[in-house]
């Protein structure tokens, strides 16, 4: 991170111009990244660089906050924010910066950190926040992730506690309790997220197998059904400067694929595998069909969770 008032304009244009930084927001800029970083890489890379300008710039004492937070803490959000959010103990003037989402609020010692050079809300209280304040998905891959990372569900608990009762309190509430550390992505906690909406029990995550080719791990599923799920990210089956498993042949990648599911089904499970191109009533009506018919027809939605 540059800052304008740290260095001479004439060495601040020179850099933009030579291609050697691009600017973030007013007053600050960054080193140009490669031009082979994959696109989502770089755009999450740019909202944690406008989260440290904007933390930088404001004044009265700002606490980047929310999946602004999220992003300086290095976990995953469903969808990058569009603004910095920040907690400010006044509320917002007409003319304030477009690019920031002020929360107002005070945040007590004990629930803010510095990561990354700034002051923003510990994991625990942005994965209370977002649980709160977020949409339901974007909320519970937070927390997941907050989990994952050593957070104890306690302490969110503790932090939803502290916070005064109102909006989102008890969609905050219900979702941690559904929050679960086996997540390791956000289309993990996506899929998790489609199955628990139908009123389905919780499945199980990270489920450990014993198969003919050694011990497995498999996303979620139901070990009383023998009912298991991946999400099978296609990342992995790509090549090239974008992305992303460049050292892995795909062909070979796939084959070990096919025989480690053939491996998990020959221990009684079945597997399904789901990608991002899948819709979810196509996801649940393919799981529905592997659930007893009685646990089927007592199936009710959970309000706290809209359709996708």
């Amino acid at each position: 991170m540059h800052l304008a008032h740290e260095h001479l304009p004439e060495e601040a244009r020179r850099r933009l111009a030579a291609g050697e930084w691009e600017r973030v927001r007013r007053g600050a800029y960054r080193d140009t990244p490669p031009p082979d970083v994959p696109p989502l890489v770089a755009e999450r890379a740019l909202a944690v660089a406008r989260a440290r300008a904007v933390a930088h710039a404001l004044r009265a004492d700002p606490v980047v906050s929310h999946a602004s937070a999220a992003l300086l803490h290095g976990l995953p959000v469903w969808e990058l924010p569009t603004t910095t959010h920040v907690f400010q103990p006044y509320r917002r003037s007409g003319s304030a910066a477009r690019d920031v989402t002020r929360h107002v609020g005070e945040v007590g010692a004990e629930d803010r950190v510095t990561t990354l050079g700034v002051t923003a809300t510990s994991l625990a209280r942005t994965a209370a926040d977002c649980l709160r304040t977020m949409p339901a998905l974007d909320g519970l891959v937070v927390a997941d992730a907050a989990l994952a990372r050593g957070v104890r569900r306690s302490d969110v608990a503790a932090v939803l506690d502290r916070l005064p009762r109102g909006r989102g309190s008890r969609q905050g509430r219900h979702l941690l309790e559904l929050a679960d550390p086996g997540a390791e992505s956000a289309r993990e906690t996506w899929l998790r997220y489609v199955l628990l909406r139908t009123g389905l029990p919780r499945p199980d995550t990270q489920v450990p197998l014993r198969t003919e080719v050694g011990p497995v791990r498999v996303d979620l599923g139901w070990t009383r059904w023998r009912l298991l799920l991946e999400f099978d990210g296609l990342v992995k089956y790509r090549t090239g400067p974008s992305g992303l498993a460049p050292r892995e042949d795909p062909g070979r990648v796939l084959v070990q694929e096919k025989l480690r599911q053939e491996a998990i089904e020959r221990t009684g499970n079945r597997l399904l595998r789901v990608t991002s191109r899948d819709r979810p009533s196509h996801v649940v009506a393919r799981v529905l069909r592997h659930v007893p018919p009685d646990v089927v027809r007592g199936l009710r939605p959970d309000p706290f969770l809209p359709p996708l």
